[in-house]
């Protein structure tokens, strides 16, 4: 199945978030409240709320997307490219430049978008994003209606689940184990928001997101059985 879609119709796909705010106490008393409401499972009694407040990126309803990078295959003759652009800046130019790119080059049915773990965390939160932002869901993230077969998206997680819910397994870990390399050689998740906040370094965290993105690419090449990609085949644009 996976060997009968043609790469250049996939668009990979990598998101990073961070808190809305830089603070827990820059929120307003309700949101703070909400927050303390949605995290109490997951804090115990380990953590206060604004303890916590580090983690709220991973919510879509207390955290906010700073990049979006993609990248896509382009096959001419026997010449193989894998080009990477990233929208940053804004939130709302970012989700709005991302469905722009979806509406106008990835809109077909034979389309499909495809990351790591992104049916359970990048699609639904750039989603819920644009509601909250008021922007258009793009026919390829909503899913309003669609039976399973019919939603256009690859998850690199999922196909390694083989049908074991239970199982997760991260992207560092399986970049190891089918010899690919890593993409974590930087920063990883749990430190964008300092990055972002503290640092002011959107650089590097557009860097980070490209790399990943590249490594859900590769992760595909090497279910397909295929060469990876090496370095002069990828192009930043």
């Amino acid at each position: 199945m996976l060997e009968k879609i043609r790469l250049e119709n996939i668009l990979f796909l990598d998101i990073e978030t961070v808190p809305e705010e830089e603070n827990f106490n820059a929120l307003d008393e309700i949101k703070q409240e909400l927050y303390s409401l949605k995290t109490q499972y997951q804090r115990k009694d380990d953590f206060t709320p604004e303890e916590f407040y580090d983690r709220a990126g991973i919510w879509a309803e207390f955290g906010k997307i700073v990049c979006i990078s993609v990248g896509y295959f382009t096959l001419r003759s026997d010449v193989r490219h894998f080009r990477v652009t990233s929208f940053f800046g804004d939130e709302i130019k970012i989700l709005k430049d991302f469905s722009n790119l979806l509406a106008n080059h990835f809109n077909q049915p034979q389309h499909i978008l495809c990351g790591h773990n992104a049916k359970e965390f990048d699609f639904p939160f750039i989603a819920r994003r644009m509601i909250i932002n008021g922007i258009a869901i793009p026919p390829k993230l909503n899913l309003f209606g669609k039976k399973p077969w019919e939603v256009p998206h690859l998850d690199t997680l999922e196909l390694w689940k083989f049908g074991d819910f239970k199982h997760f397994t991260s992207l560092k870990l399986l970049t190891n184990i089918l010899h690919i390399p890593s993409p974590k050689d930087d920063i990883d998740g749990s430190q964008v928001g300092h990055v972002y906040y503290v640092e002011k370094d959107i650089d590097r965290i557009i860097h980070y997101c490209e790399k990943d993105v590249i490594a859900v690419a590769q992760i595909l090449l090497r279910f397909r059985r295929e060469d990876l990609l090496i370095e002069d085949e990828i192009i930043f644009v």
